[in-house]
């Protein structure tokens, strides 16, 4: 999907990538924020969690603004949460690689930029609430399936077969764990979200992802329960509650970015 252009300089194009990361980065802490609850994120403007009053626009220039108050809320000086310059720079991060990787392509605005924002919004909210909101996930799932068509290696068959691959395997794997357990081990959201991963990155990543993503959860998850059992709690693994969504997330974003795991094809 690289297309080269002598239009303009590189640095400017990196930079231009970069600044609308930070830009997409201050919205999704907007959606971070309102989504969970349902309210709308563009109405009203951004406001001080604390105090409620609206932040204006010179206090609310992505990172700078909050170094420049040294995260805190210019009326009432509460404290402002790190999350916020965080996931500025880590959209802006993303964003960045998006470009190393595509080149300067009609598509990347279009479809790859909107893809790692939802995966940054889906992430920090699932962090936070334990749920991956339809908004994004099945959005994302329609936007994937939508463009799929114009993208090299992939096409418009094998996104939707991802799709059916990623809701299948996890729908089955939370299934049978509910009739063994009597309880839910996997919720409809991580099952949504591989689904909307399956559109974007095709069939053959998705086993990639659950790979990489179960690997990294059971090695969490048993440092998480070790360090409970140290703390005196619950040393299973079982009764350990961790959201799965951003294991997903970051193994999707290592296949997307950096290619294969096992060595085979990630498409047909």
């Amino acid at each position: 999907m690289m297309l080269e252009t002598d239009l303009l300089p590189e640095w400017l194009v990196r930079t231009f990538a970069a600044v609308m990361g930070l830009l997409i980065g201050s919205f999704l802490n907007v959606v971070v924020v309102r989504l969970p609850h349902d309210e709308s994120v563009v109405r009203p403007r951004s406001r001080c969690p604390g105090c409620g009053k609206g932040i204006s626009w010179y206090d609310n220039i992505p990172v700078l603004s909050y170094l420049w108050l040294r995260g805190r809320c210019r009326s009432c000086k509460k404290s402002i949460s790190l999350r916020y310059p965080v996931i500025e720079l880590i959209t802006a991060l993303l964003f960045s690689a998006v470009l190393s990787k595509f080149g300067p392509h009609w598509l990347v605005p279009l479809r790859e930029w909107p893809f790692v924002a939802a995966l940054v919004a889906i992430t920090f909210i699932d962090l936070e609430h334990r749920i991956i909101p339809d908004e994004l996930s099945l959005g994302g799932l329609v936007l994937g399936v939508a463009t799929a068509y114009w993208v090299p290696g992939l096409g418009l068959v094998s996104s939707i077969l991802g799709a059916v691959a990623g809701y299948a395997s996890f729908g089955l794997l939370s299934w049978a764990y509910f009739k063994a357990k009597g309880r839910v081990g996997l919720g409809g959201g991580d099952v949504k979200l591989l689904a909307m991963l399956g559109a974007f990155l095709g069939p053959m990543a998705v086993f990639h992802v659950i790979l990489v993503s179960s690997l990294a959860g059971s090695l969490i998850g048993l440092g998480y329960a070790g360090l409970l059992r140290a703390r005196g709690g619950s040393d299973s693994l079982l009764s350990v509650a961790i959201p799965f969504g951003p294991f997903l997330v970051v193994a999707a974003l290592y296949v997307y970015l950096l290619g294969d795991v096992l060595g085979l094809p990630l498409q047909f």
